[in-house]
């Protein structure tokens, strides 16, 4: 059978051959006892057993694994240290006891993450996580576990571990092992460890963020709805690490937040998403966007729903308030602005409203005219008409009431991109494209005679 399908189940139906391990000296007398006792047992006689010396079973656990590299020894070691933490997680506890001070616990699970077969990877990702997370807190960093000096050789520091943990499940977001369980396990991993400051910033380092933004999208099934709701818990607790936000605030998270939230039914989705937003609002320019994202509308919506999280209810009020102060904060410009470099132009009063273009025409010129060069791009790469048509009417009022406009969107290569949309199929496009090269061959002089 592939391992990648094995179960637990399947697996501990194996007999493994202790005794000729022995013979060949791969584990001690003591370990073959304590491996026969715990061996083809029922769970009840293996809690009893790991109540009695759980810590002599970890040791024994850890040295199979160390030293014997058959993989279905290995998995069937992998598969009862699954069933033992799957059955009561507090045993992760067992890793660390103070017995334990002379052996690397963690080393083991760290090697056998990069091997090929999935079954092994995926358990020990999930035991690393469990044992990682149940370290006493006052740990040092400097070592993983127990006294590096009793030890022959230094230990790994945890430091370490949690950075090379990151790195494996990064790799599983990018290229997974398994066609269906490599990004589930991957998620579900970060969801428990991102609560770790050193792992929040190896994370973001190693460029993880932007590998868990394409996974928020609106979800239907139990899998895929059980997938996103851990993806936006990984988001929920990078908003509380600024470096991850700075890339957060520049993605397309905040859009795809917004889709999730209009569209899930499930409470506790919607409660995550709405802490993150929470979380998110008052950072740079963010509350802005969530206006122009319609977010108070979709937030008066929510509030009409009957939810029963006191949390999500004291977030909503929250959100109202603070997007009720962004508005009133933002002027017109800043409005018009974030809908440029968001991307999404649609016909907001501002576009046709020549108050608007005589007062705000030399902010134009900010970040040597960024907003134009985004125009720009918009009209090289958007597939939206409508969003083409508005930029193209822009160009020509910015034209209109600059008095270099001409020049200016000249020297910007804009005649050739605004010529090409004016063979558009829709004829929204076609109108403001034509519009707009009348205007860059005629100059401002005589603008006022075209009227879109």
């Amino acid at each position: 059978m592939d391992s990648a399908e094995l179960t637990v189940e399947q697996v501990l139906r194996r007999d493994i051959p202790w005794e000729a391990y022995m013979s060949t000296k791969l584990i001690s007398g003591t370990s073959l006892q304590l491996l026969r006792r715990y061996d083809h047992k029922s769970q009840s006689q293996r809690a009893q057993l790991l109540d009695d010396d759980g810590p002599a079973y970890v040791r024994v656990f850890v040295h199979v694994l160390r030293d014997i590299h058959k993989d279905e020894t290995v998995e069937y070691v992998l598969a009862l240290l699954d069933e033992m933490l799957t059955a009561n997680p507090k045993r992760a506890r067992l890793f660390h006891d103070k017995s334990l001070a002379d052996e690397d616990a963690y080393e083991p699970f760290l090697r056998l993450l990069w091997r090929g077969n999935w079954f092994i990877q995926e358990k020990s990702c999930k035991i690393l996580a469990l044992i990682v997370s149940a370290r006493p807190k006052n740990q040092d960093s400097s070592f993983a576990n127990g006294e590096a000096s009793k030890s022959k050789k230094p230990f790994i520091t945890i430091d370490d571990v949690l950075k090379e943990l990151v790195k494996w499940l990064c790799e599983q977001l990018r290229n997974p092992t398994h066609p269906n369980r490599g990004v589930p396990t991957a998620v579900n991993c970060l969801s428990t460890l991102l609560k770790e400051p050193i792992v929040r910033s190896s994370f973001v380092q190693a460029g993880g963020v932007k590998l868990l933004v394409p996974l928020i999208s609106p979800a239907s099934t139990q899998q895929s709805i059980q997938l996103l709701y851990e993806t936006c818990l990984c988001i929920w607790l990078l908003s509380y690490y600024e470096p991850a936000v700075e890339y957060l605030a520049t993605s397309r998270t905040l859009p795809r937040l917004i889709d999730v939230v209009k569209s899930s039914t499930k409470e506790k989705v919607v409660r995550v998403v709405i802490l993150t937003l929470k979380n998110l609002m008052p950072k740079g320019t963010l509350g802005a966007q969530m206006v122009d994202l319609q977010l108070p509308q979709v937030v008066q919506s929510l509030k009409a729903q009957a939810w029963s999280d006191e949390d999500l209810l004291e977030a909503l009020n929250y959100l109202e308030e603070g997007l009720k102060d962004n508005i009133k904060k933002l002027s017109s410009y800043d409005k018009y602005k974030q809908e440029v470099l968001l991307g999404n132009l649609d016909w907001s009063p501002m576009h046709k409203d020549p108050i608007f273009w005589r007062e705000n025409i030399t902010n134009f010129e900010e970040n040597d005219f960024q907003i134009l060069r985004v125009l720009l791009t918009i009209l090289d790469t958007s597939g939206d008409p409508r969003s083409l048509a508005v930029a193209c009417f822009d160009l020509s009022q910015f034209v209109q009431h600059h008095p270099a406009g001409r020049i200016i969107v000249t020297d910007l290569k804009a005649k050739e991109r605004v010529m090409k949309l004016m063979n558009h199929e829709n004829a929204e496009v076609t109108k403001n494209a034509l519009l707009c090269i009348q205007r860059l061959f005629l100059g401002a002089k005589y603008a006022s005679f075209l009227q879109a």
